[in-house]
């Protein structure tokens, strides 16, 4: 190579040297990160590979966090439902310990119910205060929530555990019956019909008749003092009879007043000779000098009749009449004939306490009102009436100046509805400034409905045997005794015919008197009084003989002993010849709540039918000894059983596990448990619209990566079941101890088993879906992360040999571009 311009070795050795640079760059650089793709351009399809497997490492490990937080939640729950056993296990321990009563003082009994109502409270405690990070867990709000579309109230107990509600947020539910669940039935056909036994029963009827109230009111009229004025033909007098006097309250000859009476005396003196009263006709007579015939002589002056007048004294020193006003001077005579100068002076009454009214109610109790009278400003001469029966009437008259006549006062009590009549002689009137008001009335008595008292006699025994006559009379003699006596045929009840006897006394003495039969006042609508001499009260009794008595036949035709078992227990029954139907279902239901199996009659048909529904229920009836032609080895031979049919359904077209009413459905969107009304068919739709604890388990936010929880409350409110709820086992419940011991224990059963239920399905929930799904998890981490690492991690063993190859070529590249770049000067030689 003898040209300078270009060397071409050079540039050879120079690319040459700088690829083995960018070879040894690479290899220190994922030497030094350990990464075998450190930017875009290193391997762009593993990039890509590798940032996808990144994003979904990333996912997945927030997968587990969650699934290990979702898993502290389920423990948290779980470590509280195991407290809520544990108190409801003590409860039951109670409840069992208080239902041996016979043993157990009240004491005792309280001690118990004590510590159950604190249980209760510890329950519903736990029911608040079970939290996460701030959310209840235990109180309900983490139940699905469900909106009911169609026939919703045929199911009850629903439970939701799980439910997918998709994008949308609801899922819709359609469940379809198509076959109701029965009960398992045996029938024991032909059970001869039973009578009855009757005891013989008769009845004595004492009718008492229907009685008006009556009543009277009286009213003190005071004395009323005559007045008037005597007029003359010159003058005038007023004159009043004094209170005290012989005329006080005189009424008149005529019934009308005080007569004054001038008589001419002829003899011209001009004088008056006297002045008299006479309290026989009520009459004044004055005798003077009236005519004025006497020349010279003026005659008796009008002030001089006056003084007359009022000087009369006809009993001791008591002026009979008392003067008013004289109209004319002294001076001035009478004048005019004395004929016609007589007056008379009105108005006087004797005063009176016999002023009454006399009152009739209409008939029965309901006339027994009571009339009350007042003073009342205002009212006039007509009084007013107000009230009613119930609260009383009352009857207002004037309190001022007023003159109100009895017989108005009478027409005002007549107005009152429960009156009949009210009448009056008097001819008085009341004057509420004069005159006291009456006195209450305080009822009007003695009404009386009509009513019958009956004693019923009975027979002790059943059977015609007791069949009597029953007669009733008043032919003893001892005073208010009385005897009864039983020849076989009839019973007779003696009393006397004057004595008063009360009823209870002589159905007492029936009972006690007769061995074979009791008797009893049944009826008490009447006065529970009888004498016999009263008429106008009471009608003598009558009497229905003791009859009806019926002796019992029919039955089973043979003694026999049967063994009845279903769900709960079995029970053996020794029945006698005899017993009749409603004898035996009696004896099968008295057990039913031990074996699970109760009976009913159709016809002459007995029905044994379990209590519970579903293939778990049965009714087995074996015959254990009866004689051949016996009722039941004819009806069933030696024995029958039967078990009923669960319920046939599907939850959105799936095919649901049917327990008696209860069906259930676990699929991955849906997993619910509910109870569906005895004997329905047909179709029941709901929404569940939300609720639930949302679990993200999966790397992807997607609905089947996520479990939707259902946790139910465990407060006293909604634990327990078709028995009642744990709530009514407090102080005063229904079911506390002292109540029903029974019921308490159904309740507190059904209680545990719900608790549970849920304890179980929260850790089923913790094994099977938790659990599993975090294992899964990591097996995809490692998998996942071991192809991340193959594919972006640096392999150390290929990339130390590819940095000591770049180191070699890059020195021995750098030593041969040395070499080239000298070769040009070879050329220098030439020109020496």
């Amino acid at each position: 190579m003898t040209r300078i311009n270009t060397n071409v070795a050079s540039l050879i050795g120079r690319n040459t040297l700088g690829r083995s640079n960018a070879s040894l760059n690479e290899a220190l650089t994922r030497l030094s990160t350990g990464l075998r793709i450190n930017t875009g351009k290193d391997d762009p399809a593993g990039l890509i590979a590798s940032e996808n497997l990144r994003s979904d490492i990333t996912s997945i490990r927030k997968a587990i966090s969650n699934t290990d937080r979702a898993n502290q939640v389920i423990a948290t729950a779980d470590s509280a439902l195991g407290q809520v056993s544990s108190l409801l296990n003590d409860i039951r321990g109670l409840v069992t310990e208080s239902a041996n009563a016979g043993a157990l003082s009240e004491e005792q009994i309280s001690a118990n119910q004590l510590q159950v109502d604190s249980s209760l409270e510890a329950l519903n405690r736990i029911a608040q205060t079970t939290t996460f990070q701030g959310r209840k867990l235990l109180d309900g709000s983490l139940d699905f929530i469900t909106n009911s579309t169609a026939n919703f109230g045929r199911l009850s107990d629903l439970k939701i555990d799980q439910a997918n509600l998709g994008a949308s947020g609801v899922a819709s539910v359609d469940i379809n019956v198509t076959a109701a669940a029965t009960k398992a039935q045996v029938n024991v056909a032909n059970i001869p019909t039973s009578v009855t036994p009757v005891a013989a029963t008769g009845v004595i009827t004492f009718a008492d008749e229907q009685l008006t109230a009556s009543g009277s009111v009286s009213f003190s009229v005071a004395q009323r003092e005559s007045t008037g004025t005597l007029t003359l033909t010159n003058g005038a007098i007023e004159i009043t009879t004094t209170s005290d006097g012989a005329a006080a309250g005189a009424q008149g000859a005529t019934g009308s007043g005080v007569d004054i009476v001038l008589v001419d005396n002829d003899d011209d003196s001009g004088n008056i000779a006297t002045a008299v009263y006479d309290s026989g006709t009520n009459t004044i007579t004055v005798n003077g000098d009236f005519n004025n015939a006497a020349a010279g002589n003026p005659g008796a002056t009008v002030q001089e009749v006056a003084d007359a007048i009022g000087a009369i004294q006809t009993v001791g020193s008591v002026n009979d009449f008392t003067i008013g006003t004289v109209t004319t001077g002294t001076g001035v005579t009478v004048g005019g004939d004395a004929g016609t100068d007589s007056n008379t002076l009105t108005g006087g009454l004797a005063a009176s306490t016999t002023e009454s009214i006399a009152i009739t109610a209409t008939a029965g109790a309901d006339s027994n009102i009571s009339i009350t009278f007042i003073e009342q400003a205002g009212v006039g001469t007509t009084p007013a009436v107000s009230g009613n029966a119930t609260d009383g009437y009352t009857i207002a008259v004037d309190s001022g100046n007023t003159e109100t006549s009895v017989s108005d006062i009478a027409t005002a009590i007549q107005s009152i509805s429960e009156v009949a009549t009210a009448t009056t002689a008097s001819t008085r009137s009341f004057n509420g400034s004069l005159d006291n008001t009456p006195a209450a009335l305080t009822n009007l008595t003695g009404g009386r409905d009509a009513g019958d008292d009956v004693i019923t006699v009975s027979a002790t025994k059943s059977g015609p045997n007791l069949n009597r006559n029953l007669l009733f009379n008043t032919t003893n003699t001892n005073a208010g005794q009385i005897a009864v006596a039983d020849d076989g045929t009839n019973i007779t009840v003696s009393i006397d015919a004057t004595s008063q006897y009360q009823l209870a006394d002589i159905a007492t003495a029936i009972g006690d008197q007769l061995g074979d039969f009791t008797a009893e006042l049944t009826s008490t609508a009447g006065s529970g009084t009888y004498e016999a001499d009263v008429t106008t009260d009471d009608t003598g009794p009558s009497t229905s003989n003791i009859a009806g008595g019926i002796a019992s036949s029919g039955g089973l035709n043979k003694d026999a002993v049967i063994e009845i078992a279903g769900l709960s227990g079995a029970e053996v029954f020794n029945l006698k010849a005899g017993t009749n139907l409603n004898e035996l279902i009696n004896q099968v239901n008295l057990v039913s709540d031990a074996t699970g199996v109760s009976a009913t009659a159709n016809g002459t048909t007995l029905e044994l039918r379990s209590t519970e529904y579903g293939t778990n229920a049965f009714v087995d009836l074996k015959v254990v000894e009866e004689a051949d032609g016996g009722v039941f080895k004819t009806a069933i031979g030696t024995g029958s059983r039967d078990a009923g049919e669960d319920v046939i359904a599907t939850v959105n077209g799936i095919a649901a596990t049917g327990n008696g009413n209860e069906l259930s459905i676990n699929t991955a969107t849906l997993d619910l448990t509910a109870n569906v009304e005895a004997d329905y068919l047909g179709l029941i739709e709901f929404d569940i619209t939300g609720g639930g604890a949302l679990f993200q388990l999966g790397p992807d936010v997607v609905s089947n990566q996520q479990a939707r929880l259902g946790v139910t409350s465990v407060n006293t409110a909604r634990l327990g079941g078709v028995s009642g709820k744990l709530f009514q086992l407090g102080s005063g419940g229904s079911a506390d101890l002292t109540a029903d011991p029974n019921g308490a224990a159904k309740i507190v059963a059904e209680a545990i088993d719900q608790v549970t239920s849920l304890r179980g399905r929260l850790g089923a929930f913790q094994r099977t879906t938790l659990e599993t799904n975090k294992n899964a998890l990591n097996d995809t981490l490692v998998n996942l992360t071991e192809a991340e690492s193959s594919i972006r991690d640096a392999d150390f063993a290929v990339e130390s040999a590819k940095l000591t190859r770049a180191q070699i070529l890059v020195q021995s590249g750098t030593n041969v571009l040395g070499i080239a770049n000298q070769n040009p000067q070879n050329v220098l030689a030439l020109l020496r």
